[in-house]
């Protein structure tokens, strides 16, 4: 019988997206608890010791952490497994850089610098809307936050412009059609585009239809869409390709025309 939580993660059963390599090791790194699923979080670890290339080894990564040089959404963190995810912004001070965590169309975390101005913001979904103790009523976000006294026209699957500095809501964007959307599970991840329409299906889920920036059509469920922002224009700035997801010939023919220069 088994008692506690898991505390170890194989590599081969880590999420594909955090590209490990099999050969170098048993072990993956287990994120810790935090705001965002293991399998849709990226390990402050991996990111600095994988992606940037910043540290060698683990013991590297943990230097640096508790140098309290690393900052999540403005928040100094020193656990090296701490789970960062989608729209967090991870800040370093020493090296004057900030870092969005945003997928590209292969569904996988990319390396997305942004500017300080862009920093100082996130933009986070809203799960559901509730009432608490006295008649409060609050929103829960896709980050695990609990923000009170919400604008009572904000509704589930809305997006908000969070204030990093201030946790407060600067404006929101409705889950309406004509407004761009990134999808975030999935098939079709990392792909952007603006909605077109939404099925309902009671008892099931509902579908939304999304056109991408060169006219390409395709569905996903309502819980894998996160509106970007209001019409055609993201708040947010957007990685390499745009979220176009391009065919294995367009990729190809993209690869040898940049071959030929």
């Amino acid at each position: 019988m088994t008692r506690g939580p898991k505390k170890h993660l194989k590599r081969l059963n880590a999420p594909k997206h955090w590209m490990l390599d099999k050969l170098s090791g048993v072990w993956a790194p287990r994120p810790s608890s935090g705001p965002h699923k293991l399998r849709e979080s990226l390990p402050l670890i991996v990111f600095l010791r994988n992606r940037l290339k910043y540290a060698l080894t683990g013991h590297e990564v943990t230097a640096i952490m508790m140098q309290r040089l690393i900052k999540v959404d403005h928040k100094i963190r020193t656990d090296s497994t701490y789970p960062a995810g989608f729209m967090d912004v991870i800040s370093i001070e020493k090296t004057n850089e900030n870092f969005r965590l945003i997928y590209d169309v292969k569904g996988r975390f990319t390396i997305h610098r942004i500017s300080d101005e862009e920093a100082k913001y996130k933009l986070c979904r809203v799960k559901k809307l509730a009432i608490g103790a006295k008649g409060i009523p609050y929103i829960v976000t896709h980050d695990g936050r609990t923000i009170r006294y919400p604008d009572p026209l904000i509704r589930a699957n809305d997006t908000v412009k969070l204030n990093l500095e201030s946790g407060k809501i600067e404006e929101f964007i409705k889950f309406d059609s004509g407004n761009v959307a990134m999808i975030t599970g999935g098939r079709n991840m990392g792909r952007v585009g603006v909605i077109t329409h939404r099925e309902r299906h009671q008892g099931g889920f509902d579908i939304v239809h999304i056109k991408d920036s060169v006219d390409r059509t395709f569905a996903t469920r309502v819980s894998n869409v996160f509106v970007i922002g209001q019409g055609n224009k993201p708040m947010i700035s957007l990685p390499k390709g745009k979220g176009v997801k391009l065919t294995v010939a367009e990729e190809r023919d993209r690869r040898l025309a940049q071959a030929r220069k």
